[in-house]
Formats: structure tokens, sequence, C-alpha cells
């Protein structure tokens, strides 16, 4: 409409002012095409100005993770999940696809429902109820496995179990190790629960309810008296020699296999300790996130991640960053992340002797 009406004004004033109209005609004519241009340079997706400048967290020796041009995702048009490992999946919201990419191979793509997609995206850290502990059984396929109301537990050869929850759970980064914190019995199963509240809805007087409370006070207590309680207690069950579980020590600690490379550690909220319970280095009161936690190799140093900002014991801060993880290459141990290059139009991949 705009430029039509830009035609229209240059006809006019041609007629008008026969004496000017060639020079007038000229210059309507480049203004005309000017902005033709311009929208059709809109229209087909091209976009004249130059990329942003590179994060501040970019590093010269960045390796390609996944070329966004390739693919035709757009930035703001995707997610990610990883794994411990450093692998993730990329799902483009626009296509509707999925793709996994590890050390800078892609894969894909894949469909939603795909079960190699499974596993990604389950972050579950604790297992206070069923819902959760499934969780578990989801994220580590071939380690934990249900059995009725219980779970098992299945680790270099060795069946561990069953139990009836699971409330931490923990693996190396080769999976050499592990860790757990499980609860044999509970004073009643989701099963036993489902039954009495069913019987609680159809109970038609007090008393009747009255009796439903005193039969699960009963079983409780019968519980009790079997093992002194202990099989009602939170356990650890390891492989890890010397390890040892102390609710007062760890102070609410969860066990963690991603923050130091291919060890596991406990994370407090004010330490990061070894499995035997002894203090590796002391951390800022309440400050930290287990799954953004990393350790370097002689225990000297960490780092946290927070909402794209990996913060270093030293304070320094690498901002616009994603997916922190340890890995190791040509025998060196590093901590890896990744950040968007408006330049190239892709995930890039730095990594820092850690």
């Amino acid at each position: 409409m705009k430029k039509f009406l830009l035609v229209l004004s240059a006809i006019f004033l041609i007629i008008s002012n026969p004496v000017d109209s060639q020079g007038l005609l000229n210059k309507v004519r480049k203004a005309v095409s000017k902005e033709i241009s311009g929208v059709i340079n809109e229209d087909s997706g091209t976009n004249t100005s130059k990329p942003g400048p590179e994060p501040a967290c970019a590093c010269d020796d960045a390796k390609m993770i996944l070329d966004l041009a390739k693919y035709k995702i757009a930035y703001n048009e995707f997610t990610i999940c990883t794994k411990d490992d450093g692998s993730m999946l990329v799902y483009d919201k626009m296509g509707s696809k999925y793709y996994i990419v590890k050390d800078g191979v892609s894969e894909g793509p894949y469909k939603e429902g795909d079960p190699i997609i499974q596993g990604f995206c389950s972050d579950s850290n604790d297992s206070g109820n069923d819902e959760k502990a499934d969780a578990w059984v989801k994220k580590y396929p071939g380690f934990i496995s249900r059995s009725g109301d219980k779970y098992l537990i299945k680790f270099g050869g060795k069946n561990y179990g069953p139990y009836a929850m699971i409330s931490d759970f923990a693996l190396s980064n080769s999976k050499s190790k592990f860790a757990a914190i499980v609860t044999e019995n509970m004073f009643i199963t989701e099963a036993q629960g489902r039954k009495m509240e069913e019987a609680m809805k159809n109970a038609k007087t007090d008393q009747e309810r009255m009796d439903i409370a005193m039969s699960m006070s009963q079983n409780a207590q019968s519980q009790m008296m079997k093992d002194g309680g202990k099989s009602l207690q939170p356990q650890l069950i390891t492989n890890v020699p010397g390890a040892t579980f102390d609710v007062a020590t760890w102070m609410g600690g969860k066990l963690n296999g991603t923050a130091k490379f291919d060890d596991l550690v406990v994370i407090a909220p004010d330490r990061i300790m070894d499995m035997t319970g002894k203090t590796t280095i002391k951390l800022p009161q309440n400050s930290y996130d287990s799954k953004g936690m990393f350790l370097n190799t002689s225990g000297t140093k960490y780092a946290m991640y927070n909402s794209g900002a990996l913060t270093f014991s030293d304070n320094t801060t690498l901002a616009e960053v994603f997916n922190p993880y340890m890995a190791k290459t040509d025998g060196k141990v590093f901590l890896t992340y990744m950040y968007y290059s408006p330049g190239k139009n892709a995930v890039m991949q730095c990594a820092i002797p850690f």
C-alpha cells in the first residue's frame, strides 16, 4: 500500500509539473526500488545486519557441537536435555523433531516416543513417593527395576534389594561405582495405602474408620518389632570401600556422580564430602545446587552452575553458558561448557583444564 501511494504521488507530480518530471521520476524510482528491495529481503528471511558479538565465555579453540543452520533450527526455538555423560537431546520446537548430539556428532531426527530419546530429561533427585521412584527406573535402566511394590538394584553382576523406597542414587562416569540410599520396608506400601484409602472412603461410621486406623497402627507396630525398626530406616548401599552413611554428618547431603570426574561425592549445603564422610572442600552456606556443582580432581577448586552462569571458587564467572559437565581427554580432566555463537549460528563447546 505504501509503495502504491508513493508511485501514485510520483505520477501526480509528473502530470502537474512536466518541466521537472524527469528528475523527479528518477528520484521516486530509486526510492521505490529501495523500499521494494527491503521488503523482499525481509520476506525472504535475509538479514543484512551483522551477527551480534561473540559472548565473553567464547574460547579460541571452541569445537562446533551443533550447526543450527544445517538443521534449519532457530536458536530461540529449541530446547536441550542432557545425560550425565554430556550427550544432549535437542528438541526442535518448530519441526517437532529430536536430535541426539554427543562429542560433536549428531544423530536423528527422532520422533516423540522413540525409545532412544528416553532418559535424557528425567532429573529426579529424590523419590519420596513411588512416582518419583519410578523416575530412577527410567533414568537408570539396567540398574534399577521394579518388582511388584518394591525396587531392585543390579550392579556388577550382584542383586540388591528388594527395597520399598530409593531415596537417592548415583553412578560414576565410567559406571564402575554406584551408591544408593534405600529403605527396605515402609509402614504401609503403595497397594496397602490405596486399599486403606478406599476402605476409608466406603466406611459408613466413625467406628469403622477408627477400626481401619487401628489396624494400620497395629501393622506398623508389628513391623517395628520384627527387627527393631531397622528395616524402616534409610541405609547406604554401595561398592565404594570404606563408605559410610550418617544422617548427622551428611547434613542433608545428596549423592553425586557428576561433580567430580569418575568419582562419587556427597554434596551438602555447606560442603562437599567424599564417601567416607570426610570434608573435601567448604562451600558458601546454603548456596549449592547438587546438579550444578563441579569439583576439580585435586579437590581444591569448585564451580557452581546456575541460570546460565558458571561461577568458580575464586569468584570468576563465565556467563551465557549451558550444559556444563566433566570430561577426560588425552588423560586430562576438563570442565566443558557450551555457548551459542551468533557468528557461526551454532552451538559451540569450550573445555577448561580442571
